[in-house]
């Protein structure tokens, strides 16, 4: 089969033919179909810190995904029940395959498993024909999600988890990273409810995109975040603080200008370490919750739930997508991902 591999220690990645992955009794095999590039993709092929960390030369990466169930594993149950598993499903997969041991695991805190492996980072991943993985990981998807949507439900995922750590409906919420996921969270807190939402950036490509969903979009090197604030009503400060950015200017914003007894969630991993106005934090009370992953698996149910219900999300988060290209043009799909000027790039593993 084809696989997008990591040749070896250093840049780049190689488009190989490599045998098929046999199935294990608990596992499931996957005809892939659909697969989103993700910046943790980017930086397995520049081989960066993080990368050399994690990534084996030879493994095969990619962790965002949809297809087809092709094979089951011996134990794993198969019929047409509510929760088993048979050929011929369309499914996306949840990355993280856990260990069920530690004690987060056994206390239901599965996505805070201290030994957790990740599907196209620590182990085979969905850049290739055919993937498998751990029946236990896999998510059914109804006929509502296309391929192309069932693609992105991990990043997805990450918005939905972002953004239901605080009740939106009826408050102000600033979000600040104009990328694919701060613009599903944007997405989300307006379906829901959210009174004002202002979603914030420095890259006009990013801004440009993420207006056609229907927020506030705010250029902060050229405008003044505080008169949009007052254009908009918003007197007091935000109530809500969705940081996916990781940018500490866009963090001392969020601070400065959120309301007393305000919520900041924090998803955007920053480069390194920074300094936080812990006076400003202290003396208004602000509450700051740090967010990784997705729940396992409550985070599925309500992006399942979300994407069903409001068929305007559906086309706001299928609006992000910019690029789709065959999987054997993965370099210049790689390239525009990198520039800085897309939205989600799809490749297409079905032709």
């Amino acid at each position: 089969m084809r696989a997008l591999v990591k040749p070896h220690k250093g840049p780049g990645l190689e488009l190989r033919d490599v045998p098929e992955p046999h199935t294990g009794r608990s596992e499931v095999k996957i005809r892939v179909l659909r697969t989103g590039l993700c910046g943790t993709d980017l930086h397995i092929e520049s081989w960066d810190d993080f990368a050399q960390a994690h990534v084996s030369p030879g493994q095969i990466i990619g962790h965002e995904f949809y297809g087809e169930i092709v094979e089951v594993g011996a134990s794993v149950p198969e019929g047409e029940g509510i929760d088993e598993l048979h050929v011929g499903q369309r499914v996306s997969v949840e990355g993280h395959v856990v260990c069920r041991r530690c004690s987060n695991c056994r206390r239901g805190r599965h996505h805070m498993c201290l030994r957790t492996k990740s599907v196209g980072v620590d182990r085979d991943g969905a850049f290739a024909d055919y993937v498998v993985v751990p029946a236990r990981n896999v998510w059914v998807q109804p006929d509502e999600i296309d391929p192309d949507l069932g693609a992105l439900f991990d990043p997805f995922g990450n918005a939905v988890h972002t953004a239901f750590q605080y009740p939106l409906a009826t408050e102000d919420v600033l979000i600040s990273g104009a990328g694919p996921i701060g613009t599903m969270a944007a997405a989300i807190a307006q379906q829901i409810g959210g009174r004002q939402i202002v979603l914030t950036d420095i890259n006009p490509a990013r801004l440009e995109l993420a207006s056609g969903i229907g927020v506030t979009t705010v250029n902060v090197a050229e405008e003044d975040l505080r008169g949009v604030m007052a254009a908009l009503g918003i007197r007091e400060g935000f109530d809500v603080g969705l940081e996916m950015s990781g940018s500490p200017a866009a963090m001392a914003q969020m601070i400065e200008l959120c309301n007393f007894g305000a919520n900041i969630a924090m998803l955007g991993l920053p480069s390194g370490p920074y300094s936080i106005d812990w006076n400003t934090v202290i003396t208004r009370m602000l509450t700051l919750q740090g967010v990784y992953g997705r729940m396992m698996f409550d985070t599925w149910f309500k992006a399942t739930n979300l994407l069903t219900s409001f068929p305007g999300l559906r086309e706001q988060v299928r609006s992000l997508i910019t690029h789709r290209l065959p999987a054997q043009q993965w370099q210049e799909a790689f390239d525009i991902a990198r520039s800085g000027s897309s939205g989600k790039v799809i490749m297409d593993w079905s032709v």
